[in-house]
């Protein structure tokens, strides 16, 4: 008889799904995992930060690693959904290396929340996809995973500006989060993680009220603002019209920041359209109430774009006048235009192709 034999009802492969557990989770659900109770603080560590699992509920060759592309240093690598004859949907994913303090050499990854988005920015080559699908939180930690332990790179902070709107699947960001953080698991510091949104208003309040808990305090709110006023918000981004730029202010307000954390309000540049001065210094004003830095973005082109990206002296200018007016400031230097892996312009055109050929197929 097998040695192996008391293991034989353990399921054959939980596969990715099992990067949604918190710690108490997993110690909830090691007995049908066929781990004794006693081991599964101690096997989820493994997990986690060893990247060991069990082959009998998890491998690495369970993770379904699609493609890479490599611009120096910076990593998109995506993450196969559905098999057979579903639509292939992919998770997008990049990763960046960073100056950190002292000299020191960081990575940040940039995480997917949904497949598409149905946000509708005009400047956003996610946007052009619309929304396919939300990610779940295993989904979504599965790419840490993969980075960290497929990659085999040490992820020091992590973003929430892939493709997709977090405040549209809230739940599962937060269920993410709390996995990213957890002690016994990636242990990432919630100081080193951030949200960005367009500005779903209703979003920000849910965040608000885990930033509150004890252990994520210091969780990083970022804000897509990229105009200085409604009527050149409403064209860029469709979300205003519903919530203006006041109410998205008045909320921003509210959020609780700690130990003088500050919002991070994102300013994608784009010529012609937001980067004048006299747009500059309305904007300052509108942020002056804010306790917050100013990060603006030199526009990434998205496939068929009608605009191209600003002059570097143009950037210079914005920066320096934002700085001029008493607001601080930052230019986010762009990394993976080559390979559509920067700031905007995630996106697989092949799923937006199929997605339409499928509805054509399905209205026949």
């Amino acid at each position: 008889m097998s040695s192996k034999s008391p293991r034989t009802t353990r399921p054959e492969s939980h596969g990715p799904e099992i990067l949604g557990l918190t710690s108490q989770a997993f110690v909830k659900e090691s007995k049908a995992l066929g781990i004794p109770k006693v081991d599964a603080i101690s096997t989820y560590r493994d997990f986690y930060r060893e990247g060991r699992g069990d082959g009998d509920w998890f491998a690495l060759e369970d993770m379904p690693m699609g493609r890479r592309e490599d611009e120096g240093e910076t990593i998109k690598f995506t993450l196969r959904l559905g098999s057979g004859e579903d639509v292939r949907h992919e998770t997008e994913s990049v990763l960046i290396p960073m100056q950190g303090r002292g000299g020191r050499r960081t990575r940040t990854l940039c995480v997917s929340s949904q497949i598409g988005c149905a946000m509708g920015c005009d400047f956003c080559e996610t946007a052009q996809m619309g929304l396919i699908r939300n990610l779940s939180s295993a989904q979504i930690v599965a790419q840490w995973f993969a980075a960290r332990h497929i990659l085999g790179h040490e992820v020091n902070n992590i973003v929430f500006m892939g493709m997709g709107e977090p405040m549209d699947n809230i739940e599962q960001v937060i269920g993410a989060i709390r996995v990213l953080v957890d002690h016994n698991g990636p242990s990432i510091p919630s100081s080193k993680i951030t949200i960005s949104t367009v500005g779903r208003i209703d979003g920000i309040r849910r965040l608000s009220e885990l930033v509150s808990e004890d252990g994520f305090h210091r969780l990083n709110l970022a804000i897509s603002v990229n105009a200085p006023d409604d009527e050149v918000r409403n064209r860029l981004m469709p979300i205003n019209r519903a919530m203006d730029m006041e109410a998205l202010r008045e909320s921003l307000r509210a959020f609780p920041l700690h130990g003088g954390s500050a919002l991070l309000m994102e300013y994608v540049l784009i010529p012609e359209v937001n980067d004048s001065l006299e747009q500059c210094d309305r904007l300052c004003r509108w942020l002056e109430p804010l306790r917050c830095s100013l990060n603006v973005i030199p526009y990434n082109p998205r496939r068929d774009s009608p605009w191209c990206a600003p002059s570097e002296t143009s950037v210079e200018a914005f920066v320096r006048r934002a700085t001029e007016n008493g607001q601080f400031t930052k230019r986010r230097g762009t990394k993976g235009r080559d390979v559509m892996a920067a700031c905007g312009q995630l996106g697989n055109p092949e799923i937006r192709r199929r997605q339409r050929r499928s509805g054509r197929e399905a209205a026949s």
